[in-house]
């Protein structure tokens, strides 16, 4: 039963989430509260792992939360869902846009679904400064990072190497 649980959710999840896997942080929050699947503050965990391991964050966050509600099965099962409706839309969207190339409505469809990507994307963002940030001095660390990133263009891998290797020396 829990199988069809995550599948279910994390289709619903993989239906709405438009705009990227940060737009699946607050589908997740609500699943926290419904199911006893992950905590608030294993939710900020799952965050830190699948932005630091390789793959979409999104597939990634999926896979974690169904791997802690139902074991391994529970991962493949709950990253299917997620996967799924976008599989769908896609071979859709392809079949229709190759029949209709120029097609304004779909264009105008599109430029209004990019502010609630935003949207969401923002909470998100929010989220997870709130569980991030514990206090001035992290805020001021974080405010810091963020210009370095900004104005230093360096890879981003070295960036989160660069987080691991703080967190090892004042975790």
């Amino acid at each position: 039963m829990i199988y069809l649980i995550l599948f279910g959710e994390f289709f619903k999840i993989g239906l709405l989430a438009i705009g990227g896997g940060l737009v699946t942080v607050p589908f997740l929050y609500d699943l926290s509260s419904s199911y006893d699947w992950f905590s608030p503050q294993e939710l900020t965990d799952m965050i830190a792992v699948s932005e630091s391991t390789p793959g979409p964050i999104g597939v990634n966050m999926a896979t974690y939360a169904g791997f802690k509600a139902a074991g391994i099965c529970g991962g493949i099962v709950a990253t299917m869902g997620l996967l799924m409706p976008s599989m769908i839309i896609i071979v859709l969207l392809a079949r229709y846009l190759k029949k209709h190339p120029n097609n304004l409505q779909f264009e105008s469809v599109l430029k209004s679904i990019r502010p609630v990507a935003l949207a969401l994307i923002a909470f998100g963002g929010l989220f997870i400064a709130k569980a991030f940030v514990t206090g001035w001095p992290m805020a001021g660390l974080i405010a810091v990072l963020f210009l370095i990133i900004h104005y230093v263009k360096l890879n981003p891998i070295l960036y989160i190497c660069l987080g691991i290797i703080g967190g090892l020396i004042w975790g």
